[in-house]
């Protein structure tokens, strides 16, 4: 306070002596302890105080360093810097939160790297050295002065090894063998030439005792393993899941339920059908996927489903929708089934190489059928008189026709380049179409074993699952480039390229496509394990429902019903959708 007024009164007897008085009173040193300078001052008095400077020191601007200085990360200058500059030793305050990492020197993201130029085959050498011994050389030491201590990882192998990679540590090639040497070539008789036996060459090639020992041993075992696999058929049995086989009127399952508000025995079509919205119910049972589904002839009150489980199961659709049967059999993956036109027996095929005939009714195998290849398909004939035949498209580019009565093959369809897929009858049944792996699309006279009409393009795709439409105009072709293809399955059998149905990814898996029984809707399964519904006219997908959790490769559209869809997919589980 005190240095304050000294400075401001300072300030004043300057100003005064400015404005023109001739001479100005000295000043006078004030007792610092004094406290008069606190008090008002008396008329015509006037007090001077010392002056001090509170001002701190300040460098002048010659004492300053000049000079613009660069941030370290910079990565471009827009001027020519000087040496000095360029390299001048950083300063300023660090950032305490900065770890050492982060201070490290780098020029990428992950550290620093060096530029080395190695010769390719080395890196290559050297990589597979050490994944496979644990050694490779230190790539900083010139390979000049490489010793035991210049090896990275595995020293000590390194050492044991003496430092050799893997292209030296291989086995030596061998002395190429001599061969007997065989005269001039004018002499015909003594000339071997190119057939002149090796020099080490044994006449007899005859195993030791020991080697006949083991190969005896090997041997017996393949035949045993192999009578096991073809030879014996897996046990047949079936368990019944009802406590009553019969009805009070003497009636099986297989009798169409008359109460459930619909008309089974009808012969005709729902007028209108509509899409399916919400699911109604799920069929679980099987412990893996279901691979194909198919409804009872006819009235459609039963669901027959194969299954990877080796197992075919027998629902019933409605009422308590309970499993009525299991059907045992299989030593794999049941592939296909296919009812009779009765519905009282049914054939499966699956990939233990074996076609099996059940009864429906009772469970029964009635008989095995095989010629040691895998059955993908398996069809009856659907003329009531020709009940005792069917066919199935095996796996070695063969349509096999088998007689039930005498259980041998009666017909081989041999044309096909790849293994056969589907089997689908046409044209009243006196011809049937078939797809294969080969890309293509045959149809045949029944019983002749020629195919009169051949469909393949550069186009086109594998077609593994085939419908037939209601009203037998139409074949509905699952194509493996994500589309459902259309033919005509009457006379010309050509594509109708203004019916393509797409939306849906299927690639690698057949999932089976139905229609709607008023023929207005497609439905198909999907890889995603969706069930995708396509308008027929328009071919614009409608509607599209997350229905599985794996693919889903069955859709079938009930014929009875007008929005009823059962679905089935490789998550195990069967749906019923309205």
């Amino acid at each position: 306070m005190a240095a304050t007024l000294g400075s401001l009164v300072s300030y004043d007897a300057d100003s005064d002596s400015d404005s023109g008085t001739e001479s100005a009173p000295e000043p006078q040193k004030v007792d610092p302890d004094a406290t008069s300078h606190l008090q008002p001052l008396k008329a015509g008095k006037t007090m001077s105080l010392a002056v001090l400077n509170s001002a701190p020191e300040v460098a002048v601007k010659e004492d300053v360093e000049t000079g613009s200085h660069l941030d370290p990360a910079l990565k471009e200058v827009t001027y020519n810097p000087a040496y000095e500059t360029m390299f001048a030793p950083e300063f300023g305050p660090e950032n305490p939160f900065r770890t050492q990492q982060m201070a490290a020197p780098r020029n990428m993201l992950s550290g620093y790297t060096e530029a080395a130029h190695v010769n390719d085959f080395m890196f290559e050498q050297q990589r597979r050295t050490f994944s496979t011994f644990g050694y490779a050389l230190d790539p900083s030491v010139d390979s000049s002065q490489v010793s035991a201590h210049h090896y990275i990882g595995a020293v000590d192998e390194a050492e044991k090894n003496k430092g050799q990679t893997v292209f030296e540590t291989g086995p030596k090639k061998s002395e190429k063998r001599k061969k007997v040497k065989g005269g001039e070539a004018g002499d015909l008789e003594a000339f071997l030439g190119p057939w002149a036996k090796y020099q080490d060459e044994k006449e007899g090639a005859k195993p030791s005792e020991e080697e006949q020992k083991e190969l005896d041993e090997i041997l017996a075992k393949r035949q045993k393993k192999g009578r096991n696999e073809e030879e014996a058929p897996a046990d047949e049995k079936t368990i019944l899941h009802v406590k009553e086989m019969y009805d009070y009127q003497g009636r099986s399952y297989l009798h169409a339920p008359q109460d459930v508000g619909i008309n089974l025995r009808s012969g005709e079509a729902p007028d209108k059908c509509y899409l399916p919205k919400k699911q109604l119910h799920v069929w679980t049972g099987h412990t893996k996927g279901v691979s194909a589904i198919r409804l009872f002839p006819n009235s459609a009150h039963l669901l027959l489903s194969a299954s990877m489980d080796c197992k075919i199961k027998l629902w019933e659709v409605y009422g308590d929708r309970r499993c009525l049967r299991t059907f045992i059999g299989h030593s794999k993956a049941v592939r296909d089934v296919c009812f009779n036109n009765s519905g009282t027996q049914f054939l499966s095929a699956a990939y233990d190489r074996y076609i099996k005939l059940w009864d429906t009714e009772t469970g029964k195998c009635i008989a095995p059928f095989t010629n040691r290849k895998v059955p993908y398909c398996v069809k009856f004939n659907p003329d009531e008189d020709k009940q005792d035949l069917f066919v199935a498209g095996m796996s070695d580019k063969k349509i096999v026709q088998w007689d039930i009565r005498s259980g041998e093959v009666v017909q081989e369809y041999d044309r096909h380049l790849g293994a056969v897929n589907t089997i689908t009858f046409v044209d009243e049944n006196r011809r049937f179409v078939s797809t294969s792996d080969d890309k293509s699309l045959r149809v045949w006279e029944w019983d002749i074993p020629v195919d009169f009409k051949y469909i393949a393009e550069p186009s086109m795709h594998s077609m593994p699952a085939v419908t037939l439409s209601p009203n037998g105009k139409w074949l509905a072709c699952q194509s493996m480039d994500n589309q459902i293809l259309i033919f005509g399955a009457q006379n010309r059998f050509r594509l109708n390229k203004k019916k393509i149905f797409k939306g849906h990814m299927v690639a690698g898996y057949a999932c089976q496509v139905d229609f709607s029984p008023d023929m207005s809707y497609v439905v198909s399964g999907d890889a995603d394990g969706k069930l995708n519904i396509w308008d027929w006219k328009t071919t614009k997908l409608y509607h599209r429902i997350k229905a599985h959790d794996k693919v889903c490769i069955s859709a079938l559209w009930h014929p009875h019903e007008t929005s009823k869809v059962i679905t089935c997919g490789w998550d195990g589980q069967i749906k019923l959708w309205d």
